[in-house]
């Protein structure tokens, strides 16, 4: 994608609307984009999203340094730079910290593929990193990250929220909302017994179609 004052707003527009649905609250939360060029924008910290603006985004370089901007890039951009080199496949990430998948954060469990939906869209389950990590321990929650996503378009972060990967700015929202509704869906029906999962089979059916035939053809 090519920096721009409209992709700049579109940005703005998705974290306000992950504010105006629940999914971030306050200044929690951050949205990262692959630029043509190879570097990243991304959102800064403590700074409202009511009051922010196209200025107030923050381009930074592979390695972390700053390429333009005034304002201190998030906190968590060393877990969008390494997201960003190990998945060369995706180009917007999305971290959040919507109610339900938080609570499974928090149980420290993987969700299991229980809808054709995450197949699809989110490539199987949704694993969960396999310890907490402080979000001030940077890199090495960066590391966590990487380590456990894998082929998966999101991860759950333990005790911390989840992250949601996408092609596109609106698929990554999409995957925000897979992921809050797969959170919600498996915390329902947990009390009534192991939800039966897609097999590994049906899941890359699933996700092969998406990716390579949906709309695309009659």
């Amino acid at each position: 994608m090519k920096d721009s004052n409209e992709l700049r707003q579109s940005v703005i527009d998705a974290c306000r609307w992950l504010g105006s649905n629940g999914y971030v609250f306050g200044t929690w939360g951050n949205i990262s984009v692959r630029l043509d060029d190879g570097n990243i924008l991304i959102t800064p910290t403590k700074l409202s999203y009511e009051c922010m603006e196209p200025c107030d985004l923050v381009v930074i370089s592979p390695k972390g340094d700053i390429v333009s901007g005034t304002r201190i890039p998030t906190s968590e951009r060393a877990m969008h730079i390494k997201v960003m080199e190990y998945r060369k496949d995706m180009n917007v990430i999305i971290h959040d910290h919507s109610p339900y998948a938080l609570a499974v954060c928090a149980l420290g469990e993987e969700i299991p593929a229980i809808t054709e939906e995450m197949g699809q869209l989110l490539g199987g389950s949704i694993p969960v990193t396999d310890r907490f990590i402080p979000s001030v321990r940077h890199e090495e929650l960066a590391d966590a990250v990487v380590k456990s996503i894998k082929d998966r378009s999101a991860i759950l972060m333990r005790n911390h929220g989840p992250v949601c990967l996408g092609r596109t700015l609106d698929e990554a929202l999409v995957t925000c909302q897979v992921v809050e509704k797969s959170a919600m869906i498996y915390l329902h029906i947990s009390g009534f017994g192991h939800a039966r999962a897609i097999t590994d089979a049906e899941v890359k059916t699933g996700r092969d179609f998406y990716l390579n035939s949906y709309g695309k053809a009659l």
